[in-house]
């Protein structure tokens, strides 16, 4: 998908609504499944925390089978411009992330299984996420794709 888009501040980037693709596919069994929805980066809970909520929400088809969805995590402010440290919504430390070249590497061990991100951000308005995840429970990969939502008004014909 070409270049990379640095991120100066990974929280002023984020910030807004998110339209939101993903495709799951289970590489033991060939499965496969989609989510479709909404992330939402917005205020913590604690206005005094240097961060975003990170809501997402929608449906999720697996095997035919549609179920809604829906997750939070903490995007905290990270110790360097252009970076940001990630937490589950309970606050358990969850990956690092560094998008100031526009690309980044994270890992989250989960018990015997490895969770391995890449964070790419192609333009202001478009990055995505693939997370393989490898061990004696899971061998899947998750591809997401982010693309902005644009409030009218905003120079978006839409």
């Amino acid at each position: 998908m070409g270049e990379f888009w640095p991120v100066a501040d990974v929280l002023t980037y984020l910030a807004g609504s998110w339209r939101v693709e993903r495709a799951v596919r289970d590489l033991a069994s060939d499965a496969e499944g989609r989510f479709t929805g909404t992330t939402v980066f917005g205020p913590l809970e604690d206005p005094e925390d240097a961060g975003l909520l990170h809501h997402e929400s929608g449906t999720f088809v697996w095997q035919g089978v549609a179920r809604p969805a829906e997750r939070t995590l903490r995007f905290l402010r990270g110790p360097a411009a252009g970076t940001a440290l990630v937490e589950f919504s309970d606050g358990r430390p969850f990956h690092d992330l560094d998008l100031s070249s526009g690309r980044h590497i994270a890992d989250h061990p989960c018990s015997a299984d490895l969770y391995r991100g890449e964070f790419t951000v192609y333009t202001e308005d478009r990055w995505r996420t693939v997370w393989r995840v490898g061990g004696p429970a899971k061998d899947l990969v998750l591809t997401t794709d982010y693309a902005r939502v644009r409030r009218h008004g905003s120079g978006d014909p839409c």
